[in-house]
C-alpha cells in the first residue's frame, strides 16, 4: 500500500450498524475522521474540530492508512461509513484508504455536508455519499452551508444511486426550509431525521414529522445507534 499520507483520524469502531439513512441497520464499520468547515450548534461531534472546548492533540491521531485498514479488516465487515467531521476536507489522504478499501471489495459510504464536491478519485471509489446539508436550526449562515456548485455535483450523483440527502429537522416547520433547498437544487432522494441526542427527542420528533414528511414524498429516518445506545460514544 505504501506509506503516503496520514489522516487525521478521530476514531475507527466496529462492527456496528450504520444508524441513518438508506442503509439503517446495515452492519457496518466507522472512520471518523477530524476537521469541519461548519460549525453546527447540535453537533453531536464537536471533539473532531471545537477546539475550544477540546484539545486537537487528544482527540486527533495521523495515523499511517495500513494501521486503520488493517484495524478495520479484523472487525469482519464489508461497508465501512467514513464521517467526521467533514471527510471530504481530507480527500487527499484519505484516498489510500478508498483504494485499500476497494481493492478488499467493502463498499464505502462517505457521510458529508455538501459544501465541497468529491474530486473524480473519490467519487470512482465511494459507493454512496450520504449528504447532509444545514439548515437554519444549525445555526450556520445559508451562505457557508449551501454551496451550489457541490450540491449540483452531488444531485448528479444522486440521480446514478449514488448520493441521498438527509436533512435534520428540529421543528416541521423546517419542512419548508428543506423543500426549498430540495427545489432550488434538484437533490433527491430527500431523507428527513429529527434531530435528537436521546431516544426520546429521536422518536419523539420522528412522530411529529411522520404524517408530513411522507405527504411530501420523501423518506423518514431516525437515528437507530441513539434509539439503541443514546449518545455513548463509539457506537
Amino acid at each position: 500500500m505504501g506509506e503516503g499520507p496520514t489522516p487525521a483520524v478521530s476514531e475507527a469502531f466496529g462492527p456496528t450498524v450504520q444508524g441513518e439513512g438508506p442503509t439503517i441497520g446495515r452492519r457496518a464499520a466507522f472512520v471518523r475522521l477530524g476537521r469541519c468547515n461548519l460549525d453546527c450548534s447540535w453537533c453531536d461531534t464537536p471533539y473532531t474540530w471545537d477546539w475550544e472546548r477540546y484539545d486537537p492533540k487528544v482527540e486527533l491521531h495521523e495515523r499511517p492508512v495500513a494501521e486503520v485498514v488493517a484495524e478495520v479488516e479484523a472487525m469482519g465487515v464489508d461497508r465501512v461509513v467514513v464521517t467526521g467531521g467533514e471527510p471530504l476536507l481530507q480527500q487527499r489522504r484519505l484516498l489510500p484508504f478508498l483504494v485499500a478499501a476497494s481493492d478488499r471489495g467493502w463498499t464505502v459510504e462517505v457521510e458529508t455536508n455538501g459544501t465541497l464536491a468529491p474530486n473524480a478519485d473519490t467519487t470512482r471509489l465511494v459507493g454512496r455519499f450520504n449528504v447532509s446539508p444545514k439548515l437554519a436550526n444549525s445555526g450556520v449562515a445559508a451562505e457557508r452551508a449551501i454551496v451550489p456548485d457541490a450540491l449540483r455535483a452531488f444531485a448528479a450523483l444522486g440521480r446514478e444511486g449514488r448520493a441521498a440527502f438527509k436533512f435534520v429537522v428540529s421543528e416541521p416547520d423546517d419542512l419548508d426550509e428543506v423543500q426549498a433547498i430540495v427545489d432550488a437544487h434538484d437533490l433527491g432522494p430527500v431523507y428527513v431525521m429529527p434531530e435528537g441526542r436521546t431516544a426520546e427527542a429521536v422518536l419523539g420528533g420522528g412522530r411529529r414529522l411522520a404524517d408530513a414528511v411522507v405527504a411530501r414524498g420523501w423518506n423518514l429516518t431516525t437515528r437507530l445507534h441513539v434509539v439503541l445506545w443514546g449518545d455513548e460514544r463509539g457506537r
